[in-house]
C-alpha cells in the first residue's frame, strides 16, 4: 500500500487513527447531552435536539474542536467532563507496533490533530504516545483546522516536508481531500476508526483496518 522507500515524513492523525474514535464518539453523543440534560432540567432526548444543530454547525471549523468554545456555549466544563471518563481512551489495534517500527527508521513522524491541547494532554497522559513523535502540531496552534487549505501551509513552512515523498493517515475524508488539494502525494484512510461500529466503505483512498497493512516494507 506503501513504497515505504519513497518516503521521509509520516504524518499522523490522533482520534479514529491512532485512538479509538469510541471515545470521542460516546462522549459527544451520549455524556455531553446527559451532563447537558441535567444541567438544564431536560430529557437526554431534548438535550440531544438542542445539541445535534449546534454541533452540526462547527462541523469542519476549529470551534468545532475548540473546548474552550463549547465550555463557553453549553455552560460546561468539557475538559474536566473529558476527565472523567479518560479511562476509556485506547489506542487502536497495532498502532503502537506500527509506530515502534517508524522510530527505528529514519523518516520524521508528526503527529498533526484537530485536538485541543487540552484534549490532546489528556489523551497524550493517558496513552503515553508522545515520545514517538518528532513534534506534535494542533490545529489550535496554527489557527485553521485540517480541513483548510492555510493548515497544510503553515505545516510544511515549519516542518519543512516535501509533498511528494510525504504520507498522510487520517480518518477524515474532509481532511483527506483537503490534503490532496495542498498536493500531499501519500494518502491513507481508516476503515474502522471507531473499534464499535461496522467497517465503513472508502473508495477515494487507500483503506487500512489496523495497521499490520502498513507494516510490509517498513
Amino acid at each position: 500500500m506503501i513504497d515505504w522507500k519513497q518516503i521521509d515524513t509520516v504524518l499522523l492523525d490522533m482520534d479514529g487513527t491512532l485512538l479509538d474514535l469510541n471515545f470521542d464518539n460516546y462522549f459527544w453523543k451520549e455524556f455531553v447531552p446527559l451532563n447537558f440534560a441535567k444541567q438544564r432540567g431536560l430529557s437526554i432526548e431534548a438535550a440531544k435536539q438542542q445539541l445535534e444543530p449546534l454541533f452540526k454547525s462547527m462541523e469542519g471549523r476549529l470551534e468545532w474542536y475548540c473546548l474552550d468554545y463549547w465550555s463557553n456555549a453549553l455552560q460546561l466544563d468539557i475538559a474536566a467532563l473529558k476527565a472523567e471518563i479518560a479511562e476509556s481512551i485506547a489506542v487502536l489495534p497495532h498502532v503502537i507496533l506500527f509506530l515502534e517500527k517508524l522510530k527505528l527508521s529514519p523518516r520524521k513522524v508528526v503527529l498533526v490533530t484537530n485536538a485541543h491541547r487540552d484534549s490532546l494532554t489528556l489523551k497524550m497522559q493517558k496513552t503515553a504516545l508522545q515520545h514517538f513523535f518528532d513534534d506534535i502540531i494542533s490545529s489550535h496552534d496554527v489557527g485553521l483546522p485540517k480541513e483548510h487549505q492555510g493548515f497544510w501551509q503553515s505545516l510544511q513552512n515549519t516542518q519543512v516536508f516535501e509533498n511528494h515523498n510525504t504520507v498522510l493517515i487520517d480518518d477524515s475524508l474532509a481532511v483527506l481531500h483537503s490534503a490532496r488539494q495542498f498536493g500531499i502525494a501519500h494518502l491513507v484512510s481508516i476503515s474502522k476508526p471507531d473499534s464499535q461500529l461496522p467497517n465503513r466503505q472508502i473508495s477515494d483512498y487507500p483503506a487500512i483496518e489496523d495497521f499490520r497493512a502498513l507494516m510490509v516494507g517498513l
